[in-house]
């Protein structure tokens, strides 16, 4: 079945644009609690990042869930892995977040954690959305579900950050930068690092509701970069807005993307011979990548664009290692879903046992020029699927003779088409993007 409302990553738009709005919200708390409840006693956790708008929306979902008879603990500004983490500790049926991740603030949406701290099954989902479209109902007042707030959740996932690492773990000398994005880690992400040791200098954690994401953060390096170099740092860490995504600026100032965390923790993983299988990525993971762990004898699979088809791949291999160029990384060996705090300190031990700097790390990943191109695209027929497109794009395959990657795709959260074109040589890959680009802006038009 085709889902009314749920899209890869949950339910996400414009704050006030229907279904983010209160009235939808409170009818999604009640159909989650129903869903829950049926299945036995219900207990849900709500956490949410800083946007304004969290608070409104924490209200009605709260209300919807009691509603509904589910118990509800709120656990205020959280980054997302940790209510998945909280969410199997207080064995509770579900986790909620409320949070649109990298966007800005005039957007938000909904997550939802399984009791296992993984996403929610297809068939969960499904009821949820059957339940929005039935009448809302309130169950008898004895029944309401109670509200509590668990008031010590920032200390139990600092704490469960730390024991991601071996307890004699000493980040001493380290001098790091962090980029908080005003977001869902502004408390907890400088207290893990700076209780392991490390000078700390802390970017981006005064959140006024507005501001998260805003020129900051992993879609924003530039602020991080300049405070890399300027504080003479080792290196530096940018989070999303809501802690699922890491990026990281070595001593020089270079951006290092998620394709380069990944294999940086893949290594060290592989050399230690602690690595389970091989590694996930995606269709947009660099060539690079491939042929750097080809050259160690790791397996690499490219799952679709999204961490939750990464982990699905993950989990049907039993592989522990996945993740996105954006800076998704999943560490199954520690945690349920991708953590940006965790993957930052499995990166920062890798440095430390090869005693080497971000930049040396970096290195040994080659990466191949990759051009992305977007192309408005505004419905109708399917311009990936139109004639000429297909045989421009395998004119190009043919041309590049094995040592280049061309993919087209639509996008699962905009009206775009993205043209992406990989090669050795950076002038030609971007000759062949440009002349798709152009094609499909025809084929659209």
């Amino acid at each position: 079945m085709t889902k009314k409302y749920f899209g890869t990553d949950g339910i996400r738009g414009r704050v006030g644009e229907y279904p983010i709005t209160p009235d939808f919200m409170l009818k999604l708390g009640w159909a989650a609690g129903m869903a829950f409840r049926s299945m036995g006693a219900c207990r849900i956790l709500v956490g949410k990042d800083t946007r304004i708008s969290g608070y409104m929306f924490e209200s009605a979902l709260e209300a919807g869930l009691s509603a509904a008879g589910a118990d509800v603990m709120l656990l205020g500004p959280m980054p997302t892995p940790a209510i998945a983490y909280l969410t199997r500790t207080f064995h509770a049926e579900a986790g909620i977040v409320i949070s649109a991740s990298h966007n800005p603030h005039d957007d938000n949406g909904i997550k939802f954690f399984s009791g296992q701290g993984t996403k929610l099954p297809d068939e969960i989902e499904l009821m949820i959305e059957e339940l929005l479209d039935a009448p809302m109902t309130v169950v008898e007042s004895s029944k309401l579900g109670k509200v509590s707030r668990i008031n010590d959740a920032s200390g139990r996932y600092i704490e469960f950050c730390k024991s991601s690492v071996p307890s004699s773990t000493n980040f001493a000398g380290l001098k790091i930068v962090v980029d908080c994005a005003h977001g869902a880690t502004y408390k907890v992400a400088p207290s893990v690092f700076k209780e392991l040791g490390a000078q700390v200098t802390v970017l981006s954690a005064q959140p006024n509701g507005l501001n998260i994401n805003e020129n900051c953060g992993s879609t924003h390096m530039e602020q991080l970069q300049a405070a890399v170099l300027a504080e003479h740092a080792d290196l530096g860490i940018a989070f999303d807005g809501d802690g699922d995504r890491v990026l990281m600026v070595d001593h020089t100032g270079t951006v290092v993307d998620g394709d380069d965390l990944l294999f940086i923790i893949a290594r060290d993983l592989h050399e230690r011979n602690k690595l389970q299988g091989g590694v996930v990525g995606t269709l947009m993971s660099n060539l690079g990548l491939e042929l750097a762990l080809a050259e160690l004898g790791v397996p690499f699979v490219r799952a679709n664009v999204g961490d939750r088809y990464v982990i699905a791949e993950l989990q049907e291999r039993n592989w522990q290692v996945g993740g996105e160029n954006s800076g998704h990384v999943v560490c199954f060996q520690h945690t349920t879903t991708g953590d940006a705090i965790i993957a930052a300190l499995q990166v920062l031990l890798a440095l430390r046992r090869r005693d080497e700097s971000l930049a040396q790390a970096r290195q040994a990943l080659r990466k191949c020029p990759q051009v992305l191109l977007n192309v408005r695209f505004a419905g109708g027929d399917n311009p990936i699927e139109h004639p000429a497109v297909k045989e421009a794009c395998e004119r190009v395959t043919l041309a590049m003779a094995g040592r280049g990657r061309v993919l087209l795709r639509k996008s699962g959260t905009e009206p775009l088409v993205r043209v992406m074109v990989e090669g050795e040589d950076e002038t030609q890959v971007r000759g062949h993007a440009e002349d798709l680009a152009k094609l499909v802006t025809e084929v659209c038009a």
